[in-house]
């Protein structure tokens, strides 16, 4: 087919890793990190002078760069997109640091390929990284011992997106213990249990099953920051070394976020390509991709669905002319089950589907690697559509408490740029009914769902529930003995409370 000079394509990725116990062992820094894996994007393209010709630098945030006012013990860079390119060679016109969300890296990638499309760019390096466990090992270390400086200051422009956060954080559910992912996805998993009539058991039961396919993979992985195979049991058996962090998560289910990771991808029109002479059996094209939104989270009909996960899903395979039977690999954003589960519910996957559920081996055993990910999924599935002729990779990446999900659809084969679609089903996302929330809430009610934060002092319930009066829904927290017994090791779904509102948000204890 002719293909348009303007078509954006896929020409490089590279990922980094390191663990403490390496014998190599580098403390290399989130910038470093970056680099690496931007230079393995670079040189996977086996051209000349690319990284010269990189017009823009767009970064990922870092965990200690995701909330305001976040310590960075052994210092961060004050331009981190710039950092990375100086290290590489690389001088681009446009540096950009993007919002939090571990829907990123997708996002980002359609929308500069989009870019690329009308113009405006013409080789683009996308980049990110994290340095959790090495920041950890130092934050543990004696105090005579040396620390790597990460510090630097470092001139040009600089758009900073800023941290997005209040997309998916407000006063009234920080108030009420919702301050981490593993709780405000424990409420999620929760609500999707109550949805299918489970009992807790048959559920850790089936989460563990999702899970350790995923960890097979991460056995192999070299890049994984945890690569060791893990059985059902070792999932799902609550142990010293597998303890409860907020209910129904056991460590082991739930992302890990302490990884030394990086991985870039770079995009180039056909045109700039050709210039630079990259060989098109580097290039890999973008058939389909999609960026969808949910709605509220406590406005949400049912807590324990994602329909912005699925219509995206469903548009970007349109957009691509097929169907997940099509698909030759996927990574499902594996942050916790709820997400993944998701989407094998609606499109009839099996946990142990014969293709994987991921590239990567999964956030809880590959490693969560903050807002980048998805980056690593990028890379692993052009790697997947370079491998033969008409194979198709699927990305879905999650961001937020299930508030955000972008894919993407790729495939060696030639395909013109499509741009956008998202606009028609984002329309009817938001367009669905909604449920009414009362933020001071006072009388009988029941529990729609809950967790349990094991990861505090005192062991605390975290509560969605309905009003007897409206039906409205509100949150509320708990240390009422019996109930938080109840919460822990029972089942409390449906179970008439009493809620009462103070100062500092509501209350609740049994009936």
């Amino acid at each position: 087919m002719s293909i348009d000079p303007r078509t954006p394509v896929v020409v490089g990725v590279g990922q980094s890793a390191e663990r403490i116990d390496d014998t190599d062992y580098r403390a290399m820094s989130p910038v470093e990190l970056a680099a690496v894996a931007a230079q393995a994007a670079v040189a996977d393209c086996g051209a000349e002078r690319v990284a010269q010709a990189i017009d823009t630098v767009v970064a990922t945030r870092q965990f200690e760069n995701s909330i305001p006012n976040a310590p960075a013990p052994l210092g961060k860079s004050n331009n981190f997109p710039r950092s990375v390119a100086r290290l590489i060679g690389a001088d681009p016109a446009r540096a950009v640091l993007d919002k939090v969300g571990g829907q990123g890296p997708q996002k980002l990638l359609s929308e500069f390929a989009a870019e690329i499309a009308a113009g405006t760019a013409d080789a683009v390096l996308l980049c990110g990284s994290d340095a959790t466990s090495t920041l950890r090992h130092f934050a543990k270390s004696s105090e005579g011992e040396d620390k790597p400086d990460f510090s630097e200051t470092i001139d040009g422009q600089l758009e900073d997106r800023g941290y997005g956060l209040e997309e998916f954080v407000e006063h009234y559910t920080v108030i009420h213990g919702l301050t981490g992912a593993p709780v405000q996805y424990g409420l999620l998993e929760n609500a999707r249990r109550a949805r299918l009539g489970m009992g807790t058991a048959d559920y850790l039961q089936a989460m563990g099953e999702l899970f350790a396919p995923m960890s097979k993979i991460a056995a192999k992985n070299p890049f994984s920051a945890s690569p060791v195979e893990r059985s059902v049991d070792e999932l799902t058996t609550i142990s010293t070394t597998n303890r409860m962090i907020c209910d129904p998560y056991p460590r082991l289910l739930v992302a890990r976020d302490q990884v030394n990771q990086g991985a870039a991808a770079l995009l180039m029109s056909v045109e700039a390509a050709r210039r630079l002479g990259v060989s098109e059996d580097r290039w890999v094209y973008l058939h389909g991709h999609a960026d969808m939104r949910s709605q509220r989270l406590l406005e949400r009909a049912d807590l324990g669905a994602y329909p912005a996960a699925v219509a995206a899903t469903t548009a970007a395979l349109a957009m691509a002319g097929i169907g997940f039977g099509d698909i030759t690999a996927m990574d499902l954003y594996s942050c916790f089950p709820v997400p993944v589960f998701n989407i094998c519910d609606a499109f009839g996957l099996a946990g142990d589907d014969p293709r994987g559920l991921t590239l990567t081996g999964g956030l809880p055993f590959f490693g969560g690697a903050g807002n980048n990910y998805s980056m690593h999924a990028i890379a692993e599935a052009v790697a997947v559509a370079r491998s033969a002729a008409g194979q198709f990779a699927f990305v879905g990446a999650n961001g937020g408490m299930m508030s955000k999900y972008s894919v993407g659809v790729y495939s060696a084969a030639p395909a013109p740029w499509t741009p956008d679609r998202s606009a028609e089903p984002q329309a009817e996302l938001d367009a669905a009914p909604k449920v009414a929330v009362t933020e001071r809430a006072e009388g009988p009610a029941t529990i729609e769902t809950y967790s349990v934060r094991y990861d505090w002092e005192t062991r605390t319930g975290i509560i969605i529930g309905r009003l007897d009066a409206d039906g409205s829904r509100f949150l509320a927290t708990t240390e009422d003995d019996d109930l938080v017994a109840l919460l822990s090791d029972g089942e409390p779904l449906g179970t008439p409370i009493t809620v009462r509102a103070l100062d500092y948000g509501n209350r609740c204890s049994l009936r």
